[in-house]
């Protein structure tokens, strides 16, 4: 028989059946062996291919077979094979047929083992305790490896108790463990934090049962007590290692450093390392690739580029730099800390030495350009991938995506959505989510519903991400009711409930998404935002009944919106309930609270919270004592206030730009100016020249008449190119004209202005141009005439504020016209308006000026682009 040719055929097993069968001696022993081996042939066959109907087909010969230990033998191997193949479902219908028919022969210890051990790396813990239960009715005594998977899979979902209940049961069983069911139980213990469990476990293994540990358990117990922080009982454990004969090796000492790094104890981790380098002669042994990579690792993660720096010239010497992982470890590091050129140079220098960068290579540093806001250089980055032969993948151009949705660049994202597909790169749901944020965000909403309908079409299961950034997008949008309803359905659905948003959405590729603490944060912050606070509370109280326990995220949301909306005893309700449940509260807690006591003038009160932060050690911030600042400027205690500031400059601590605000306006409003300026020289030492410092001091200055302190300011502001949209310089210009010596200095200052390349308002001019002219200063007049028409072609935000204040911009032409057109100094300007417009030298350009200022003064010829229609690609 030819059993190569049988399968190769087999896809029609009907003739090799046939043949198999007729040239099959049963009572021949060599003959049931050959007919076995070709069961476990074809089996394997089906199996790996498979092919479940065929699989089907032979089950039903199988139980068809005669003699019957035949058919049972048959029947073992194929129930072997499905289940190693994990085609459990297979395994288990074969496995019943085999109870049924053969009930007086049960099947071996090893049989109901394969199974169970598909069953739990299928993940069907029904089938495990179906299986292990008709193992103890068949009278099918467990052996150790029966216990070790029913004692893995148990620590595997937690459930502990139950697992040592059953460790402790083998000896009941008359079954003994052996050195892996310790170090399975001691592993889950260790996984659940449970060291200390795990250390008794130890114990017992060499006092109990006299099972001598072996260096997995040890190492296993050093990596969870170093993660704890316990790192005395670790260098024990080491120490009884030694006294068990069992010496440290390199994975003991690796599993150490990996751990105290991971743990931010890089320090304590480099001592080992260091310890390793150079105490040979205490018998420890020296660091290999895996330790210099976990130590570098380390340093990147903890923040610390110079001993990085020092580690890599030192591999570098030692001939440990060489592998890619340390490449990537240390590209990563120079990301981490920012420092992109020089990661681009590492990136070449990798090139150079022969040592090909990998796709993973390329990902880190487009990602952390990205993140840096250098999307073009991250763009570069990619068309560098593709000529040294590397498609970039989905995490590529998802990371490329992500970088231009975050900057609001959605347009730009979605043509690397359409290049990605262009080059048969198959989007996944993160990038999908990702896109659906960002539309979401920027109130795209039609878009992000065809987005949906496009993930839903094209099979993308839907997550709980993507439940949530809808669920987070309609709240933006106002569509408060439609967000509860979906999360209420979704309790049946699932992600399914996503169809309330479209129809045609979650006719299939249904998740069982269930809301989650994410999912009601976003729900009540919104109800909270919109004074909604009825509807909160309910969902508050239906996310505990949910067992969702809540978190200081929402119990802020609640206070946040309480005191908003001036419910401030609402909020220290809230405040207290937090306590009775155990949660403490954070500074950002205490800051609203404070908040909302110095909007009501309670400074008393805002003391005693700040005492009662104290005492629960939540120590008040920068930002705690500058609301402060602002209550008391508020309710005129500005000697304290002041106070508080210097008392908070002096302990390191900067007040908010608020904080220096309210006192310079409080200062002012009392007229002491000298303080005021001192608090303004001393805010500018904390954030430096902001234009709304200078605008705040500028502005009080002119409202108390300091004229020339004034002027004062403004030419440093526009000496240090400060912005002044917030001054108030068309009051000073006023005020300098108002002084008859000061007509030219007005004018002065004017020029200057627009010498340094400003763009203001073109009414400034007017009362400048009055008085020139007044004062007989009819050139600089003309001059100033002109340079005020070429500002009014270009200022882009004049505020029209009425007939009155058009009349007023339009009132200059007269005067223009009247300059121009009368030869004499002296003569007058016309007084009416429609004289000027039936003037031919006159009507042009008030027609001109006319429009401009209908249109907003410029704002009409700004071109206005239509907004591209977001056509996502068919993926």
């Amino acid at each position: 028989m030819n059993t190569a040719k049988s399968i190769h055929t087999f896809p029609s097993p009907w003739s090799f059946f046939k043949d198999l069968i007729s040239s099959s001696s049963s009572t021949t022993i060599t003959a049931t062996a050959s007919f076995l081996q070709s069961i476990t042939a074809i089996s394997t066959h089906l199996a790996t291919n498979r092919l479940l109907p065929e699989i089907s087909q032979l089950h039903h010969h199988i139980l068809n077979l005669t003699p019957s230990s035949i058919s049972q033998s048959s029947l073992i191997i194929l129930i072997r094979t499905t289940a190693k193949f994990d085609l459990l479902d297979s395994a288990l219908s074969q496995f019943r047929s085999l109870r049924s028919q053969f009930q007086s022969n049960p099947p071996k210890v090893q049989l109901y083992n394969n199974l169970i051990e598909a069953a739990l790396r299928s993940d069907q813990p029904e089938a495990v305790e179906f299986l292990y239960e008709d193992m103890i009715v068949s009278g099918v005594t467990p052996d150790t490896y029966t216990f070790n998977l029913m004692i893995g899979s148990l620590c595997e979902s937690g459930q502990l108790e139950d697992a040592r209940k059953m460790f402790d049961g083998m000896t009941m069983k008359s079954v003994m463990p052996n050195k892996f069911s310790f170090g399975i139980l001691v592993r889950g213990y260790c996984r659940a934090g449970m060291c200390l469990e795990g250390l008794e476990v130890l114990n017992r293994m060499k006092t109990v049962y006299g099972c001598k540990p072996n260096r997995v358990v040890y190492n296993t117990l050093v990596s969870e007590f170093c993660r704890q922080g316990k790192f005395e009982e670790a260098e024990k454990l080491v120490d009884r290692m030694r006294e068990d004969g069992l010496s440290p090796n390199v994975v003991t000492f690796n599993s150490r450093i990996s751990v105290l790094c991971k743990a931010g104890n890089v320090s304590e981790a480099f001592k080992i390392f260091m310890d390793m380098k150079g105490k040979s002669s205490e018998g420890l042994p020296r660091p290999n690739g895996i330790t210099y990579d976990v130590m570098l690792d380390g340093f990147c993660m903890g923040g610390m580029p110079v001993e990085a720096d020092n580690l890599v010239g030192f591999m570098k010497k030692t001939g440990n730099f060489t592998k890619l992982q340390s490449h990537n470890i240390w590209l990563s590091g120079m990301v981490r800390c920012g420092k992109m050129f020089e990661a681009q140079v590492l990136l070449n220098e990798m090139v150079r030495s022969g040592l090909k960068p990998s796709i993973y290579s390329y990902n880190i540093l487009i990602d952390g350009l990205c993140k840096e806001s250098m999307l073009s250089d991250a763009r570069s980055m990619v068309n560098l991938m593709t000529s040294g032969g590397i498609v970039p993948d989905t995490v590529t151009y998802s990371t490329l995506i992500h970088g231009y949705c975050s900057k609001g660049k959605v347009i730009e994202a979605n043509h690397i959505l359409h290049e990605m597909v262009s080059y048969d790169c198959v989007p996944n749901i993160f990038t999908c989510n990702i896109l659906l944020q960002s539309l979401w965000k920027e109130g795209r909403s039609f878009e992000a519903e065809r987005l949906l309908q496009k993930m839903n079409e094209k099979g993308y299961g839907f997550d709980m991400v993507t439940c949530n950034t809808v669920i987070h997008g309609l709240c933006r949008n106002g569509e408060l009711d439609k967000a509860i309803e979906i999360i209420k359905e979704m309790w049946i659905l699932g992600s399914k409930a996503l169809g309330l948003v479209d129809n045609s959405i979650g006719a299939y590729n249904s998740k069982r998404c269930v809301p989650d603490l994410i999912t009601y944060s976003i729900l009540i912050d919104a109800l909270c935002k919109a004074g909604r606070f009825d509807e909160a509370k309910q969902k508050f109280l239906e996310m505990m009944s949910k067992n969702i326990h809540p978190d200081l995220v929402i119990y802020d949301t609640f206070i946040s919106g309480f005191v908003k909306h001036g419910k401030l005893a609402s909020a220290f309700k809230v405040h207290r309930d937090m306590a009775d449940k155990g949660c403490s509260s954070s500074t950002r807690t205490y800051n609203v609270l404070i908040r909302g006591l110095g909007k009501r003038g309670k400074i008393n009160e805002i003391h005693d919270l700040m005492t009662e932060m104290r005492e629960n050690k939540v120590y008040p911030d920068a930002l705690s004592h500058s609301i402060l600042v602002e209550s008391l400027c508020e309710t005129g205690k500005f000697s304290e206030a002041a106070s508080i500031v210097e008392k908070m400059i002096q302990d390191g601590k900067r007040p908010s730009l608020s904080a220096f605000q309210s006192l310079i306006k409080a200062l002012c409003k009392v007229s002491d100016l000298k303080a005021a300026y001192e608090i303004f020289e001393i805010s500018l030492t904390c954030y430096g020249h902001k234009e709304i410092l200078y605008s705040l001091i500028f502005n009080e200055m002119c409202s108390c008449g300091k004229t020339r302190e004034a002027k004062s300011l403004l030419m440093i502001a526009l000496e240090r190119k400060i912005t002044i949209q917030r001054f108030n310089y068309k009051k000073l210009i006023k005020d300098i004209c108002k002084e008859e010596e000061n007509v030219l200095e007005a004018d002065k200052l004017i020029n200057t202005m627009m010498n340094k390349g400003y763009v203001f308002d073109p009414a400034v001019f007017i009362p400048v141009i009055d008085n020139l002219k007044q004062k007989g200063y009819t050139q600089e007049a003309h001059k100033l005439t002109d340079n005020m028409i070429q500002m009014g072609s270009t200022y882009k935000e004049v505020n029209i504020e009425g007939a009155n204040e058009m009349a007023a911009k339009l009132s200059f032409l007269n005067r223009k016209v009247a300059v121009r057109s009368h030869s004499t100094e002296n003569a007058s300007p016309p007084s009416d308006w429609s004289s000027i417009l039936q003037r031919d030298d006159g009507s042009g350009i008030a027609m001109r000026l006319l429009k401009k200022v209908k249109k907003g003064w410029g704002q009409g010829s700004t071109p206005r682009f239509k907004t591209e229609i977001n056509d996502f690609n068919d993926f």
